[in-house]
C-alpha cells in the first residue's frame, strides 16, 4: 500500500521557503504600472486630444485600435489617470466611466449598458424590467442635470457590437444633439483594425472623429518592458542569462503582444517557484511557452461562434500537418462543402476573408497579403500551432461541429 503525501509538512516547507517573487501583482494582467514607456507619442497624441475637457470644452470622439498587447487599455487609463488628478486639483466638474464590453453583464444588452453608464453616474438602475427607452430617458436627464463633460471608455468596443449590433453607438453619439447643458466623450478600443468599417456610415463617421493605432512592440522594447516589470516583482539574480531575451523573442514573434511577454515571464517564475529552483532557467521558459500556447489555443477555439469554428476547421484539414500555405479561394471552397454536409447556412467569402483576420490577430493563424498580379490580391494562410497542437485543435472542433474525419474524403 503506498503512502499518501504528508500536506502538513508540505505547508509547512512552503512558507519558510523563499520565493522567486518580490511583488507578484506587477506581473499580473490587471496591473496598471505608474510609468508607461516606448508610448510617447501615442501619451501625447492622446494628452492632446482629451486636454480640452480641462477647459470644459468638448473633445473629439475617438477611436483607439490596434492588436493584443500594444498598450491600448493602459496607455488610456494612465491618461484618465492623470486628468481626473488635474481635475480634482482645479474642481472641474469632469467625469470618466470605464466599461470593459467584453464582461457579459455588463454589456450583453443595450439595457445593461445604458444603465451601467447610469450607476456609474450615481443613479440606480433595476438589473431588468424597464423599456430601454426610459433608461434613456433617465440617462439623459442625469447628464443634463449634472453640467460636465462626461467621457466613456468602451473597451473592446467590437464585442459589444457584436453582441447588440451598432445602435446603441449610434445613439450615444448623436445624444449631444439634445443635450443643452452637458457633453457626451466617446473612446472606442478595439482590438480588431477592421472594427470601424464594419459599422453604419453614420455611426462610423461620428465615433471616428479622431483615430489613434497603436503599432506592435518590437523585440526590445519588449525586453525593456520586461525588464522594468522584472526589476520590482521579482527578486534580484534569479533570472538566467537569454530568459528575458527568449521571452521577449517569443512575444515578438506573435505580433508584439506586451501582455503576452509579461504573462509567459510570470508563469516562468511560477513554474521555477514549484520546482524550487531558486532561478527562471530556459528550461521554465519554454515549459511555460507550451502550457501558455496550449491552454491560449484551446480557449480561443472553444469560445468562437459556429461558423469561425468552421473556418478554421477547413484551414486545419488543407494543412493537417501545417507542412503548406494555402490561400482564401481554397480555404473558402472548403468551408462551402462543409457547410452544406452540416446544414449550415454559409458566410461571403468577405466575410470569411474577414473572420481569418479575426484568427490571424488572435495569432491561431497568420494570413498574409499577396498580389497576384492581374487576378488581385489573397490571403496566404499558414498555422500557428505545433503538430501536437494543431490535432487536438482538431479533435476539438470535430466534436464541436459534429463532423468525422472519414467523411472528409467524399468531399
Amino acid at each position: 500500500m503506498t503512502q499518501g503525501i504528508n500536506l502538513n509538512n508540505f505547508f509547512s516547507d512552503y512558507i519558510k521557503r523563499e520565493s522567486i517573487f518580490k511583488d507578484k501583482k506587477i506581473l499580473q494582467s490587471n496591473y496598471d504600472p505608474e510609468t508607461i514607456i516606448h508610448r510617447d507619442n501615442e501619451i501625447k497624441q492622446l494628452a492632446d486630444i482629451l486636454a480640452p475637457c480641462l477647459k470644459n470644452e468638448k473633445p473629439s470622439n475617438l477611436f483607439v485600435y490596434g492588436k493584443t498587447g500594444t498598450g491600448k487599455t493602459c496607455v488610456i487609463k494612465h491618461i484618465i489617470t492623470e486628468i481626473e488628478k488635474i481635475s480634482l486639483q482645479n474642481s472641474l466638474n469632469l467625469k470618466f466611466i470605464y466599461l470593459n464590453c467584453k464582461l457579459k453583464r455588463t454589456a450583453d444588452t443595450e439595457y445593461r449598458v445604458i444603465a451601467q453608464i447610469c450607476r456609474a453616474l450615481g443613479k440606480e438602475i433595476p438589473i431588468t424590467g424597464l423599456p430601454t427607452e426610459e433608461v434613456y430617458n433617465t440617462f439623459h436627464s442625469i447628464l443634463e442635470s449634472e453640467h460636465r463633460n462626461v467621457i466613456l471608455v468602451l473597451d473592446e468596443i467590437d464585442e459589444l457590437v457584436k453582441k447588440i449590433g451598432d445602435d446603441i453607438l449610434y445613439n450615444l453619439t448623436r445624444i449631444n444633439t439634445e443635450l443643452k447643458n452637458s457633453q457626451l466623450v466617446l473612446i472606442g478600443i478595439s482590438n480588431n483594425i477592421m472594427f470601424v468599417d464594419t459599422l453604419d456610415p453614420r455611426v462610423k463617421s461620428s465615433l471616428s472623429e479622431e483615430e489613434l493605432l497603436f503599432n506592435s512592440y518590437n523585440a526590445l522594447q519588449l525586453q525593456d518592458i520586461l525588464k522594468k516589470r522584472a526589476l520590482f516583482a521579482l527578486r534580484d539574480n534569479n533570472i538566467d542569462s537569454g530568459v528575458i531575451e527568449k521571452c521577449a523573442a517569443y512575444a515578438a514573434r506573435e505580433h508584439g503582444d506586451a501582455r503576452r511577454a509579461i504573462e509567459l515571464l510570470r508563469v516562468s517564475a511560477e513554474l521555477a517557484d514549484r520546482a524550487n529552483s531558486g532561478k527562471i532557467l530556459l528550461s521554465h521558459l519554454d515549459e511555460a511557452q507550451d502550457k501558455i500556447e496550449k491552454e491560449r489555443v484551446i480557449e480561443i477555439t472553444k469560445s468562437q461562434p459556429r461558423q469561425h469554428q468552421l473556418v478554421l476547421f477547413s484551414i486545419l484539414s488543407l494543412c493537417p500537418n501545417n507542412e503548406k500555405n494555402i490561400f482564401t479561394g481554397e480555404a473558402y471552397e472548403l468551408y462551402m462543402k462543409l457547410c452544406s454536409k452540416i446544414n449550415l447556412r454559409p458566410l461571403t467569402q468577405r466575410r470569411v476573408s474577414d473572420v481569418i483576420s479575426e484568427l490571424d490577430m488572435l495569432g491561431v493563424v497568420n494570413a498574409k497579403v499577396i498580389s497576384k498580379g492581374r487576378y488581385g490580391r489573397t490571403r496566404e494562410i499558414n498555422l500557428n500551432l505545433s503538430k501536437e497542437l494543431l490535432q487536438e485543435t482538431r479533435k476539438l472542433l470535430e466534436s464541436s461541429l459534429d463532423i468525422k474525419t472519414s467523411s472528409l474524403s467524399n468531399l
